[in-house]
C-alpha cells in the first residue's frame, strides 16, 4: 500500500469524523438536524438504538439502492462503502458522547451551535471530496441517480435531501403527532452547509490547489 493512499484514507478518515462532530453540533442546537441525518435521528426517538447505528442502518440501504439500480454495472470498487456505514455510525455515537451536553437555552448559543456545526460538517464533506478515496454511501447514491437521470449533482442532491427530511417529517408526525428532532436548523444546514463548502473550495482555489 503506498503512502498516498495511506494519506487519502486518513484524509478521509479525518473529513467522516469532523462531519460526524457537525452533524451532532446542529442536533445540539435543538433547532433540528441535519438533513441527511433526519431519518436516523427521529428514528432514534422511537427506536432503542442508538443515532449511530440508525446511521449505519440508513447508510447500508443507501448502498442496497445503488445496487438495485446500477445491478450489474455497480463498481466492485464501490462495495467498499460498506466499510463507511459501521465507522460513520461510531463516529456519530461518540460525538454524541462528547458533546453530552444540555442544548443551549439561549437564542445566541443556538445559533452559535447551528452555524458552527454546519461548517464542520462542511469542512468534513470538503476533505472527503479532497480525499478522493471511497465515496459516502449518502453522496454515492446520489451519484448514482444522478448519473441515471443524467441531472445535475448538485440539483439532485437538493431534492435527495429534502425527501430525507419530508419522509422523517411523516415518520415523526405518526409516531409523535408533532415534529421531532426537525425545525428551521433543519431548513438553515440545508443552505449554509452548501455555503461553506464553496467557501473552503474558494479559499484553497486561491491558494492554487485543487480539490481532487
Amino acid at each position: 500500500m503506498s503512502k498516498k493512499i495511506v494519506q487519502r484514507g486518513l484524509l478521509f478518515v479525518l473529513g467522516m469524523m469532523l462531519m460526524s462532530i457537525g452533524i451532532v453540533l446542529v442536533t445540539k442546537s435543538n433547532l433540528g438536524t441535519s438533513p441527511i441525518s433526519t431519518i436516523p435521528y427521529v428514528m432514534s426517538m422511537i427506536s432503542p438504538m442508538s443515532f449511530g447505528v440508525l446511521t449505519l442502518i440508513v447508510s447500508m440501504v443507501f448502498i442496497l439502492i445503488e445496487i438495485a439500480i446500477l445491478g450489474r454495472a455497480f463498481p466492485k470498487f464501490q462495495y467498499t462503502q460498506i466499510l463507511v456505514g459501521p465507522l460513520f455510525g461510531l463516529f456519530i455515537d461518540l460525538s454524541m458522547f462528547l458533546f453530552d451536553f444540555t442544548p443551549p437555552s439561549n437564542y445566541f448559543l443556538k445559533g452559535f451551535a447551528l452555524v458552527g456545526g454546519c461548517a464542520v460538517i462542511a469542512l468534513g464533506i470538503f476533505l472527503q471530496v479532497k480525499a478522493n478515496f471511497i465515496i459516502n454511501p449518502g453522496e454515492g447514491l446520489v451519484k448514482v441517480i444522478s448519473r441515471k437521470l443524467n441531472k445535475e449533482f448538485g440539483t439532485v442532491k437538493m431534492a435527495f435531501d429534502w425527501t430525507l427530511v419530508i419522509i422523517a417529517t411523516l415518520i415523526s408526525l405518526f409516531a409523535f403527532h408533532s415534529l421531532n428532532g426537525i425545525g428551521i436548523g433543519t431548513v438553515v444546514s440545508a443552505f449554509l452547509v452548501g455555503y461553506f463548502i464553496k467557501l473552503f473550495v474558494s479559499i484553497v482555489a486561491k491558494k492554487g490547489q485543487s480539490l481532487a
